[in-house]
């Protein structure tokens, strides 16, 4: 039966509950025990009162059983028209993905499956849409993220992935609350694109015409809250940046940014450790991890490996080369930048993945030892000022975290942010924070920072493969253009 025509049948129904006096999007409901805890529960003639989605019905005559389903759980329901009455002609009219409440007592049927024998019931919300019968079999993906209401309906294992995500905010804030930092909010449309490299969002605001952009990181903006007085600070913020689209990269994206003042990288690295393996630990119940095909091992302590040195092994590059030599030896190892003139912030960062994406293994691991060039809002390593004391951490092949023992000389992060702004061929958008400069001229105290990337957290704690599986509602074409692009 084509859907459209089960749609008018549908309403068709809908029309008939109407014409009995029936509300069929009835309204508030009190007293509802969720699934879970009526199984939870459970004793033989129990009274019990849920309500949830119809996701099954079998027909056996004069009696019916039926799947209903709430985030919590699903059962069964055992309704029959001699104990239902008049009400056995409003039943009549249920469907698959009704919403209803129900109520009467436990029993435990011949086949051992605990059940509710509905003596009255309620329409709550009248469907009328059919749902998918096998929504694994889709082979167009993208219908899932755009009707992701359908998919977590169909597909259980989806709704536990928020679930587990929610779990995961929830645990971050609590292990970050336990250690006296304060959760603050900084604005997501700012005057100036700052606190990281990317492609911004820019948009125009009316009342003062002026340019604004939606927020690429909240850095400089939380680095003020510390010369302002509150020592450990902490932000899970919405952050954009109009790039590419792939398995790993979403134009919105959440990250954790805390800041914790007379602190340091080494700090930030403890922090990291121990909080990321609480959550394999709190969410999965074990250190060691499926994802995908492979097992991650979380135990601490995490293998630490210096950039600078593979960078050297594989290239042969210095920190103090010039960019001439540094191009040169590129060209010798991947011959492909050939067509550079010159070697860009941009061409060492392609570089930078490409060894950490070549050296990376699945358990966790510290690359430390960064150029300080790459690094305008970290402090160099006294030791070698050519480097910076910054680490990034990569799981499963994927950068997850990046984290600075903070640059507080207002004089030197003024020409390290000039340095920076010379080389950003990228978008043309750029400028230097000035009022974040005249903050930390009244004095940061020393600190340390760290940023991860919740998505690509969630994946991998979830068994998720790509980013848009632990995105709610992911950024998508709309279906016209997709179809444009696909006849082009």
């Amino acid at each position: 039966m084509e859907t459209d025509e089960i749609k008018q049948i549908r309403i068709q129904k809908l029309n008939s509950l109407r014409s009995m006096g029936i509300d069929p999007y009835g309204g508030r409901v009190t007293g509802v025990e969720p699934v879970g805890d009526v199984l939870a529960g459970f004793a033989e003639e129990k009274p019990a009162f849920t309500a949830g989605r119809i996701m099954a019905m079998r027909d056996h005559g004069k009696v019916f059983f039926l799947d209903l389903m709430d985030q919590t759980g699903r059962m069964q329901l055992f309704f029959k028209e001699a104990i239902l009455g008049e009400q056995w002609a409003v039943f009549k009219l249920l469907d698959i993905g009704d919403i209803i409440s129900a109520e009467g007592k436990l029993f435990t049927t011949k086949m051992g499956q605990q059940s509710l024998r509905v003596e009255k019931f309620a329409v709550l919300a009248k469907s009328l849409m059919c749902l998918p019968e096998k929504w694994h079999g889709l082979k167009d993906v993208d219908i899932r993220y755009r009707q992701r209401y359908v998919d977590m309906i169909a597909n259980p294992e989806v709704r536990d992935v928020f679930i587990k995500r929610s779990r995961i905010v929830s645990c971050i804030r609590n292990f970050l609350d336990g250690r006296r930092f304060l959760e603050v909010e900084t604005p997501m449309l700012q005057t100036m694109a700052g606190g990281a490299r990317g492609r911004p969002f820019q948009s125009k605001h009316n009342a003062y015409n002026m340019d604004v952009f939606l927020r690429i990181a909240p850095e400089l903006y939380l680095k003020r809250l510390l010369v302002g007085g509150l020592d450990r600070v902490y932000e899970i913020n919405r952050n954009f940046r109009n790039e590419g689209v792939s398995t790993r990269h979403n134009p919105e994206f959440t990250m954790l940014e805390l800041y914790q003042a007379y602190g340091d990288m080494q700090d930030m690295m403890d922090i990291t450790e121990t909080l990321i393996s609480s959550l394999a630990k709190e969410i999965t119940g074990d250190y060691k991890v499926k994802f995908k095909e492979y097992v991650i091992d979380f135990t601490t302590p995490w293998k630490r490996v210096s950039f600078a040195g593979l960078i050297k092994e594989k290239f042969d590059i210095n920190p103090d080369d010039s960019a001439e030599i540094m191009l040169e030896k590129v060209k010798i190892k991947r011959p492909g930048y050939y067509k550079l003139d010159r070697l860009t912030k941009s061409a060492i960062m392609k570089i930078v993945e490409e060894v950490l994406d070549e050296d990376a293994t699945m358990d966790p691991v510290f690359f430390t030892d960064y150029f300080t060039f790459l690094c305008p809002l970290a402090k160099t390593d006294p030791k070698n000022l050519a480097l910076s004391k910054r680490f990034e951490f990569f799981i499963a092949g994927m950068e997850v975290g990046n984290a600075y023992s903070e640059l507080n000389d207002p004089q030197e992060q003024r020409e390290r942010l000039l340095e920076d702004l010379h080389d950003d061929t990228e978008t043309g958008l750029r400028c230097i924070d000035e009022d974040f400069v005249r903050a930390l001229e009244y004095g940061m105290p020393p600190a340390g920072g760290l940023g991860i990337g919740i998505d690509r957290l969630v994946m991998l704690l979830t068994n998720s493969p790509s980013i848009r599986d632990v995105i709610l509602f992911p950024l998508m074409k709309p279906v016209e253009q997709q179809l444009g692009d696909n006849e082009e």
